[in-house]
């Protein structure tokens, strides 16, 4: 059976200002200077509508679609409802299949998922790094560590982190 492997999937979480973003922009410049094809997804738990309230993709949905997609001459969209169920992944699956091309998926966010998660942490974030009470972490980033039990990489060293990511997911580079 010719079954393609999962796409691995690194989630880079923490607490509200915490830096998720600009890691995760960093961490997609310096894995794609190696190469590396990466996909990213922001997770978000908050309910809004994605597409635009009364362009045509958003009346067709209201209209009943299934699913809308929009396709220009050089990017594509998908509009597809999604019920999230107590992490049964179904929608990271979706996104497998849309960026199957790639080699590698960072999620800013998404703490309850069961997937590798790095924590970006810094002080002024003025709460202790979940890190602390859970270990479905698996390292704490950061150039300032608490003074706690648990793994941290330096976050000013980004290859560092970059090399832990592709570690963790037996990603080639």
């Amino acid at each position: 059976m010719n079954r393609k492997r999962s796409l691995p999937r690194v989630h880079i979480v923490g607490r509200r200002n915490s830096g998720k973003t600009t890691l995760v922009c960093d961490l997609v410049k310096e894995l794609s200077d190696r190469g590396l094809k990466v996909a990213t997804v922001k997770h978000t738990h908050h309910r809004h509508e994605l597409d635009t309230p009364g362009k045509d993709s958003w009346k067709h949905r209201q209209a009943g679609a299934a699913g809308v997609g929009i396709l220009s001459p050089h990017m594509l969209a998908a509009f597809v409802p999604s019920e999230r169920a107590a992490d049964d992944g179904a929608g990271y699956r979706r996104m497998e299949l849309l960026f199957e091309h790639c080699d590698l998926l960072l999620v800013e966010g998404d703490l309850e998922t069961d997937a590798w998660k790095l924590e970006v942490w810094h002080p002024d974030t003025a709460a202790p790094p979940y890190a602390a009470d859970r270990t479905d972490i698996h390292a704490v980033i950061t150039d300032s560590p608490p003074a706690a039990e648990f793994r941290h990489l330096p976050r000013s060293d980004l290859a560092a982190v970059a090399d832990e990511i592709l570690n963790l997911t037996d990603t080639g580079g």
